[in-house]
């Protein structure tokens, strides 16, 4: 058993709150265990200015923060996002933009804000999940004549802990992982990216494969949560 009693291959408990604040098209307050984000989705009719203006297709972008609150000790306020940052945020976008048909959207740009309340592990993966219902919750809000979404999408993490495979590290776990990997799959069953490497330590086919099944898994388990919180 893991330090809060989880099984190897058992999510942290995940709670949703949908549209938590009313000054966005789309919301929602999403928890996994202690890891608690705050996504949100705006809609803007202009496109970014590195982007043709008769290019017939829309564009969604993310920025990720963690507040200085969510970590001890304190994570410094910073304006520009760091390097951490601003990988994770273009992952999100990938991911986003991964289920959207970007012709179907229009000449519209999505913006997609991800703070992180308190970090305990698999912000980015919560992150993803989060933004995709936040997402969906702003295009319903637009009433458009045919949705723009192919599909559905949601992320989250794996790794061997003292050679044990596990699915959604907390932070006690993530620090001694041997193997971190992050899974992010549309709702058909595709990948979309997975990011895995070893800390100081190898990793076999079997071992990859045992993960991705674990990341399997999981995702299928949060597409069924996301589903009932309508």
């Amino acid at each position: 058993m893991r330090l809060d009693n989880r099984r190897n291959d058992e999510l942290r408990p995940i709670t949703i709150k949908r549209r938590f604040v009313e000054t966005t098209l789309g919301s929602i307050l999403i928890s996994a265990g202690k890891t608690v984000v705050l996504c949100s989705a705006s809609i803007a009719d202009e496109l970014p200015k590195w982007m043709p203006k008769d290019s017939g297709r829309g564009w969604i972008t993310a920025e990720y923060r963690m507040l200085p609150g969510s970590t001890n000790p304190r994570t410094p306020r910073n304006d520009k996002p760091d390097g951490r940052a601003t990988e994770i945020q273009r992952l999100i976008g990938r991911s986003l933009r991964s289920v959207v048909n970007l012709e179907k959207l229009g000449q519209r740009t999505v913006y997609i804000d991800c703070d992180v309340l308190q970090a305990d592990g698999g912000t980015r993966t919560l992150c993803i999940t989060g933004s995709y219902i936040a997402m969906m919750d702003a295009f319903d809000s637009l009433l458009l004549a045919e949705s723009p979404v192919t599909d559905s999408v949601a992320a989250v993490s794996v790794g061997i802990v003292r050679g044990v495979a596990m699915l959604d590290l907390a932070y006690s776990e993530d620090i001694e992982a041997e193997v971190d990997m992050n899974v992010v799959m549309t709702g058909s069953g595709r990948f979309v990216e997975i990011q895995g490497t070893g800390e100081e330590y190898t990793f076999s086919e079997e071992e990859l494969a045992q993960l991705l099944a674990l990341g399997k898994k999981g995702i299928r388990e949060l597409f069924y949560l996301v589903n009932s919180y309508e």
